[in-house]
């Protein structure tokens, strides 16, 4: 059984970010792709555009000194340009770790990445990390 493009597509990105490879990242997204971060701290918010979500993606490494990690755990598809994927994120800030599940919703059109929504299991512990 082959993997659906779409599912295909969201591994194709973590795989690249896990690499630090945010050109090809980047590559996967609509110029006007937005990134929606759930919480009040300094990189929660709409991040319009796609270099502005690549920003985001190079404060997360800034922020933790490089040891902003994800592990994919699984990636869904309904089939209809929508992909869930679940990860475990991990970093070190400071003198605080943070170890927490997230969950992102991907928007898929025309093949690339328009929309990504993500979603946390403690978003408390994200905000005291962050802050």
């Amino acid at each position: 059984m082959s993997e659906h493009p779409d599912c295909a597509l969201v591994r194709r990105g973590y795989a690249a970010f896990g690499k630090g490879d945010l050109e090809a990242v980047g590559a996967l997204m609509t110029a006007d792709v937005i990134y929606h971060v759930p919480g009040k701290h300094p990189l929660s918010g709409h991040h319009k555009g796609r270099e502005a979500v690549l920003d985001r993606y190079r404060k997360l490494g800034e922020e933790t000194k490089g040891t902003f990690q994800v592990d994919l755990e699984s990636v869904l598809v309904d089939g209809r340009g929508h992909v869930i994927s679940v990860h475990l994120a991990r970093a070190d800030r400071g003198d605080r770790g943070i170890e927490v599940r997230q969950g992102l919703f991907f928007t898929i059109v025309g093949g690339k990445i328009s929309d990504i929504d993500e979603c946390t299991t403690d978003i408390d512990e994200e905000e005291a990390f962050w802050s």
